[in-house]
């Protein structure tokens, strides 16, 4: 049974429809204030606009099972059309749906260039939603299970996200400010820059014999320039070939003015609140179906300010990511199951097989396959992996072809890249398209990976009623928050569903998916926290 599902007006009583599976109508529409009992009588597909409806759904005390997102499946299926409308929002669908042109959606505001949201849709959303959720089972149907199963994936990454949200990450406000006196100095009391800026301000000034501003590329240029250096950009890998004096102090300024501005006092004092910070996740808000968040740079969480995540009293953190997997995925999408034969680190493992233990450099071959990159001595690493690994080889690069011919690549459930832009025949416009479809089948087939592993472990928690909850996630890396006597358990779940998810996606393949998991109190920590002491 699948539930159609409209918030209603923020004080109003929310209204359902029941729907058969291909999502024809099964009854009228029903005021119904009772959501957490349907939800557990019967157990049924929410259907809704957009995350925000479960927002309220857990607002009101509501954990919803399964869902369907129609906005987001909605985006999966434009692209695998052909199409890359940035209308992804309902109103937008409906306006397609009726041969109407739709209003763009608004960006989103940092980390990802695709905006998902609208700020509504016609005078009946019901309705709105019964009509284009029925359409897109039709074309799920059609799609084949690939897609169904990338649009369940998609959707449940929805729940995900806004359970995380609720949740919050567990953050310390007191560790957080004391890393900033300890990194800035004091904070300034009317603004400006804490004293260990201003120092390194100064040091500049006095390297360069004149006052220049190291907030300013413009100004610093100029400076040396003056001194007899010309430079491109203010970027730290050009400074750092420059000799003069003032390169060290203005590196330095750099990081910890990076800091000051992204995760300083006035972060802190704005998204952290009751010992949690709660940005808000955008799921598949990047081309590849990665994610991106608004607003707190949840993505970029430097590792200055880490500690500041810790577990409650009683608590511990379980942090697991997936070791090497965009190399492991390359191997199980080419079947060259060679590349990936079943050790926790496949770079030290191929480094002992084909570069003389040089770890560095099996690293560097990999990743120069999957991104394209044939300076700095790759080439001849490429080689190497051209004359072992074949297919896999043969397999990205394929992919690169396409998108240098201005072909659509798929991600292996079915994503699709956006399509060229006009000029991409141009030979520089050409190769560049090249390297990004050459990643893409990849990326984007880690994303799914990623996706059906939340999936699995979030219905893994909730089949065993854990009190472990889901607070962060990050391209391949996890964070639980649960109570230090269930830690164990929780890491057992992970590694179990990241074994799950990587035979929904690719079958009996011999390719592992370890996620490498700790438990410890503090996100900054490596060595796992000491065991609870036993009571009684």
């Amino acid at each position: 049974m699948r539930i159609a599902y409209d918030p209603g007006p923020r004080d109003g009583v929310p209204r359902i429809q029941r729907l058969h599976e291909d999502g024809t109508p099964a009854a009228p529409p029903e005021p119904q204030p009772d959501l957490a009992a349907i939800e557990e009588r019967e157990a049924p597909r929410w259907v809704v606009a957009r995350g925000r409806a479960y927002r309220r759904l857990l607002a009101a005390g509501v954990r919803v099972g399964r869902a369907h997102d129609v906005e987001l499946v909605e985006g999966l299926l434009v692209g695998a059309a052909g199409g890359y409308a940035h209308g992804h929002g309902l109103a937008a669908v409906v306006a397609r749906l009726q041969g109407r042109a739709p209003e763009p959606d608004p960006p989103v505001d940092d980390e990802g260039p695709l905006a998902l949201f609208d700020t509504g849709a016609g005078d009946d959303e019901l309705a709105d939603v019964v009509a284009v959720h029925a359409a897109q089972q039709r074309a799920l149907a059609a799609a084949g299970p690939g897609m169904r199963l990338l649009a369940a994936a998609e959707s449940a990454g929805m729940l995900v996200a806004e359970e995380m949200t609720a949740a919050g990450l567990p953050w310390r406000a007191d560790v957080h400010d004391r890393l900033l006196v300890e990194l800035l100095g004091p904070r300034p009391v009317l603004g400006g820059r804490p004293p260990k800026l201003q120092a390194l301000a100064e040091a500049v000034d006095a390297a360069f014999g004149r006052p220049v501003n190291p907030d300013s590329p413009a100004e610093v240029l100029r400076a040396f320039a003056r001194a007899g250096h010309e430079l491109t950009t203010t970027r730290s890998w050009e400074l750092k070939r420059v000799d003069h004096p003032a390169v060290a102090p203005l590196l330095a300024y750099k990081e910890l003015a990076r800091l000051h501005t992204a995760h300083g006092w006035s972060w802190l004092r704005t998204w952290v609140h009751d010992g949690r910070f709660r940005p808000e996740y955008v799921v598949g808000g990047v081309v590849s179906g990665r994610w991106a968040s608004r607003g707190g740079g949840a993505l970029q969480i430097p590792k200055a300010v880490r500690a500041a995540v810790r577990a409650d009293p009683g608590w511990r953190l379980v942090i697991a990511d997936a070791a090497q997997l965009e190399p492991r995925v390359l191997a199980a999408l080419s079947r060259d199951h060679a590349l990936a034969p079943g050790e926790d680190d496949l770079y030290t493992a191929l480094a002992a097989r084909e570069f003389g233990g040089d770890r560095a450099k099996a690293k560097l071959a990999l990743l120069s396959a999957m991104y394209g990159q044939t300076s700095g001595g790759a080439a001849v690493l490429l080689a190497t992996l051209r004359r072992r690994f074949p297919a896999a080889m043969a397999y990205v690069e394929d992919a690169a072809r396409a998108g240098e011919e201005g072909r659509l690549v798929r991600s292996h459930l079915g994503r699709t890249c956006p399509p060229a832009r006009p000029g991409h025949e141009q030979p520089a416009a050409a190769r560049a398209r090249g390297r990004f479809t050459r990643n893409f089948v990849v990326q984007a087939t880690a994303a799914e990976w990623a996706l059906v592993l939340l999936a699995e472990l979030r219905g893994r928690l909730r089949a065993t009623g854990s009190p472990a909850e889901l607070v962060f996630f990050q391209h391949d890396e996890v964070l639980l928050h649960a109570p230090a006597e269930v830690a164990q358990a929780t890491a057992a779940a992970v590694r179990e569903a990241a074994d799950t998810a990587g035979r929904r996606l690719f079958g009996d393949t011999p390719v592992r998916f370890p996620m490498q998991a700790r438990i410890v109190e503090g996100y900054d920590e490596r060595e796992p926290a000491a065991p609870t002491p036993a009571v009684g």
